[in-house]
């Protein structure tokens, strides 16, 4: 990192061509949707913390989905929004470098979690009666620390292997942020293997949990319908359906960046793919989990209440 250092000291991000009043425009929304994340999410931690009916496996999952949520967010668009009111795109070396490995670590153990909170769903309604059994706070832990450490550890991998490689020419990265990607277009070494560890996490992180889930859910769909009670039907459905809209998007997001073939002129949609996921996506989680979740909209009211009599 530090020969690196000698030879670069930092990149300019290109971002969006734009005038300077429609950055201003800009710093506004997105300052916005950045206090409605943290709020949101703030919110879906605050109610899992204070409620005790919300301390449930799916819930504690939810509480870190959350977390992830926030953490993404903040590791990207505090420097964008900083680079759209000072009307300036350059970060350094080590800034950049931070910036890849959080948002790679965030995205990965997003991915993880996704999996995990749907081995609970499946666990929940084909095995209700061995649920506190299976899903107990130990394996609970177990499988979140593990989703962490995993998450983390492919990310150190990535950085690792862009760290050596050498630069030259302007550094001009054609991206709003930091990405991987965009950013090992401007290196002049040889790239090949970052490009198939890449491809390779992408199957391991995307393809592989995607498929796990599609399993997991035919099997679930299967068990819903042989439930006799109608509400009971409506309950699983609602729970699913929820999380189905969370995966739909991120995995649709993610796969089209990350597994499409690359080319020049998909580069300006991947942008767009990218500012919408890190804009939109910690914002659907709560939105998904509170407006169509009975449990999390009775927790609030009652929430509500305490403070109300208090």
């Amino acid at each position: 990192m530090e020969s690196n250092q000698s030879w670069i000291a930092e990149f300019i991000l290109v971002g969006f061509q734009l005038s300077e009043d429609m950055e201003l425009v800009l710093f506004g929304i997105f300052s916005l949707l950045y206090t409605f994340n943290l709020l949101a999410n703030g919110m879906i931690l605050g109610l899992i913390c204070l409620d005790p009916r919300l301390h449930t496996p799916m819930y504690y999952f939810l509480s870190h989905l959350a977390i992830i949520d926030i953490s993404y967010a903040s590791s990207n668009l505090p420097n964008l929004l900083a680079d759209l009111v000072k009307h300036k795109k350059n970060i350094s070396f080590v800034l950049c470098t931070l910036q890849m490995i959080f948002n790679l670590t965030f995205a990965s153990i997003e991915c993880l979690i996704l999996v995990v909170m749907s081995y609970d769903r499946f666990v929940a309604i084909c095995h209700p009666l061995q649920y506190t059994i299976i899903m107990n706070w130990r394996v609970c832990t177990f499988l979140a620390i593990a989703c962490w450490a995993c998450g983390f550890s492919l990310a150190i991998v990535q950085v690792s292997l862009f760290l050596r490689l050498p630069f030259c020419g302007p550094q001009k990265v054609n991206h709003f942020f930091c990405e991987i990607q965009s950013v090992l277009k401007v290196t002049c070494g040889d790239i090949w293997i970052n490009e198939i560890f890449l491809f390779a996490e992408g199957v391991f992180i995307l393809v592989g949990p995607l498929s796990l889930m599609l399993v997991s859910y035919m099997r679930i769909l299967w068990a819903i319908l042989k439930i006799q009670s109608k509400e009971g039907r409506k309950k699983a459905f609602s729970t699913c359906s929820s999380h189905l809209c969370v995966v739909g998007f991120y995995f649709g997001i993610a796969m089209m960046v990350y597994l499409a073939p690359n080319s020049n002129h998909q580069e300006e949609q991947k942008k767009i793919l990218f500012l919408f996921y890190t804009l939109f996506n910690p914002l659907l989680n709560p939105l998904v989990y509170s407006v169509r979740n009975a449990q999390v909209k009775a927790a609030f009211h009652r929430v509500l209440q305490k403070k109300r009599t208090v």
